[in-house]
């Protein structure tokens, strides 16, 4: 693999038939394959044989930057401009942290309880991760093995399938709407057997989708025929969304909502609230306790000291004024979008996603490919609407519609 002598979707030998082309024991060969899949560098068994997996953890895909030049509708992180101001570290020298202190502050973890309990959301158990993704990857070590199988909205979050693939877990894509995840194929995902699931409740990552009561609804009842499966809401941008909050976990055995603040108090401040089954919880802040021990009690009290800033309402209230801008501008030129309904992000469906984003390149807008937030869902274009003022969701519209509708040059 890291030879380029094998890509992504090759399949590997048969056991026997490698076995005796290397003169081993088909034990040995098994056993390497078995690594392999650990690893998270390759997916199947039996019948359907051994493959490279699509995104393996030799490399990961991160977070690219737009074209110079371009103005950037690609990224997907906040505003700088609206983010708060952060004060001066708090003077914590009079009762400094120690080891055998609490993992959560205090006061953080009343304010994040009072938040969580506001929204439904059961907080008697709360832990503290460097981040959303870090509290995903705790959560799954805790619940998951490798080979078993997540399933993950699609298009969605393209860091959080490399985190699966890097654990060695295997991705089942369900298909997203305007209202995230569709019942009827997480349903079929389920079935197929499928160990985990996780959500974005509002501010989807790649689409902007977001539940409304109905659509928790209708997942909480095909969830109540699996029991046993774990779920993760993925609530990353919950201040800022710009649409209330809505749960499937009440009454579940394993579950944990994730609550990050990079959206809404900066990327820079790695960390998140989990709230979650006292199991699961009680597993996390264990394993945390033999490595980083806590998340800084300076960060805490920093995002305690934030969380009530106004600055974070008037986020909120910007992003939602130029999400309706935009949505209205994509309307007027008849371009249809996915999604759209919070957060900071919609999709627009592009049968040649690479010609689209080369012609808005050229027209000077750098917008994303659909193809790193996708596994086998249609292909099409992720928007960033966190930094688009109102005025420029006109140009941006028109030059989008010029390039859905142009037709590429050819040679012969």
């Amino acid at each position: 693999m890291r030879g380029g002598d094998l890509a992504p979707g090759d399949h590997l030998p048969p056991v026997r038939s490698l076995a005796a082309d290397l003169a081993v024991s088909p034990t040995t060969v098994a056993a390497a394959y078995r690594e392999l899949r650990r690893r998270g560098i390759t997916t199947g068994t039996g019948r359907g044989g051994t493959t490279i997996r699509p995104a393996p953890p030799v490399g990961i895909r991160g977070y690219p930057k737009p074209p110079d030049g371009a103005r950037d509708v690609f990224s997907g992180g906040p505003d700088p401009t609206l983010l708060p101001e952060y004060p001066a570290p708090r003077a914590l020298a009079a009762h400094p942290r120690q080891y055998a202190d609490a993992q959560v502050a205090p006061r953080l973890r009343r304010l994040a309880a009072a938040r969580l309990a506001a929204d439904g959301i059961d907080a008697s158990n709360l832990a503290v991760t460097g981040g959303a993704l870090d509290g995903i990857e705790r959560v799954l070590a805790t619940w998951l093995t490798p080979g078993d199988r997540v399933a993950v909205e699609d298009p969605g979050h393209a860091v959080t399938f490399d985190l699966i693939a890097a654990m060695g877990l295997v991705t089942v894509p369900v298909p997203v709407d305007d209202f995230g995840m569709r019942p009827d194929p997480l349903a079929a995902a389920l079935t197929r057997g499928a160990d985990a699931v996780i959500f974005t409740p509002r501010a989807q990552a790649a689409t902007g989708a977001a539940w409304d009561a109905a659509r928790a609804a209708e997942l909480r009842q095909v969830l109540g025929q699996y029991p046993r499966t774990a779920v993760i809401e993925d609530d990353h941008a919950a201040p800022v969304a710009g649409t209330g909050a809505h749960s499937v976990c009440a009454g579940r055995d394993r579950w944990v909502n994730i609550r990050s603040v990079s959206k809404s108090l900066g990327p820079d401040l790695r960390l998140a609230v989990l709230a979650g089954d006292e199991t699961t919880i009680a597993r996390v802040a264990g394993r945390q306790a033999l490595g980083t021990g806590w998340v800084s009690y300076q960060l805490q009290e920093m995002v305690a000291d934030l969380w009530s800033d106004p600055a974070v309402a008037y986020a909120a209230a910007t992003y939602a004024s130029r999400r309706e801008a935009l949505l209205a501008a994509l309307a007027a030129e008849g371009i249809k979008v996915t999604g759209g309904r919070s957060g900071l992000t919609c999709w627009v469906p592009a049968p040649d996603e690479d010609r689209v984003t080369a012609a808005m390149a050229a027209s000077g807008w750098a917008v994303a490919p659909g193809r790193r937030f996708r596994i086998a869902a249609p292909p099409g274009i992720r928007i960033c609407f966190a930094t688009l003022d109102s005025a420029e969701a006109a140009p941006l519209a028109a030059a989008l519609a010029a390039a859905l509708h142009s037709r590429s040059a050819r040679l012969d």
